[in-house]
């Protein structure tokens, strides 16, 4: 079997297990990526969530914006593009706790097999300088992924009250109901603000991990 065709048969496998990452990881390192290359990528797969996250929710702000200083035209339309800015939101917001837990499962496989393979040296001082690079890079990872969480868990205050909205203004579109949210928009304003800050913090976090892993890798 040729080494194309191998590759193409482990691709296929991988897929069939997806659910499996544990399955998954195995079949990637047959083929020749690490966990530490896997690991890299995910964090990479992370960041981009939070930056597509980010502008999606900023982008349903903005449209809920719309609708509050609704002045004329379909009400009717310009509901319906929140209705759908905040569902890709959703959609969005899901991404990235995906993004997060994927993370997690590598790095904790990298970490575990790093802190067994320890004990398989012979060499007092390669034993010592691994153990030294795996704190290193443990601890950088805690400090993106702390990171992470913390933009993460900030999502979901700022989706609750927009969903709120969003279904009032479902049974709701008139020009009072409309009078009567508008104090909202500033309060969320706010929230996602202070959102953007944290997700720029996290995305500036994995983008520090990301080179650290690429430079030893050199």
């Amino acid at each position: 079997m040729t080494r194309l065709a191998r590759s193409l048969t482990l691709l296929i496998i991988v897929l069939t297990i997806a659910g499996c990452d544990t399955a998954y990881m195995a079949a990637m390192e047959k083929m020749g990526y690490a966990k530490r290359d896997i690991l890299s990528d995910r964090v990479k797969s992370a960041r981009d969530a939070q930056e597509d996250a980010k502008k999606e929710i900023q982008s349903t702000l903005e449209q809920f914006g719309k609708v509050v200083a609704y002045e004329g035209g379909d009400l009717e339309d310009t509901y319906k593009k929140l209705s759908g800015e905040l569902e890709t939101s959703e959609d969005s917001a899901k991404a990235v706790r995906k993004r997060i837990a994927d993370v997690e499962s590598v790095a904790d496989a990298l970490f575990s097999e790093w802190e067994r393979e320890l004990g398989q040296y012979s060499s007092a001082d390669l034993r010592r300088k691994s153990q030294s690079k795996l704190t290193q890079t443990r601890s950088r990872y805690k400090e993106m992924l702390g990171a992470m969480k913390r933009a993460e868990q900030r999502i979901e205050p700022v989706l609750k009250p927009l969903r709120d909205q969003v279904l009032y203004l479902k049974h709701n579109l008139n020009a009072r109901a409309l009078s009567a949210i508008k104090g909202e928009l500033v309060k969320m304003d706010a929230q996602v603000e202070q959102l953007v800050k944290d997700m720029n913090r996290s995305i500036a976090e994995a983008d520090k991990f990301i080179q650290s892993m690429e430079k030893e890798s050199d």
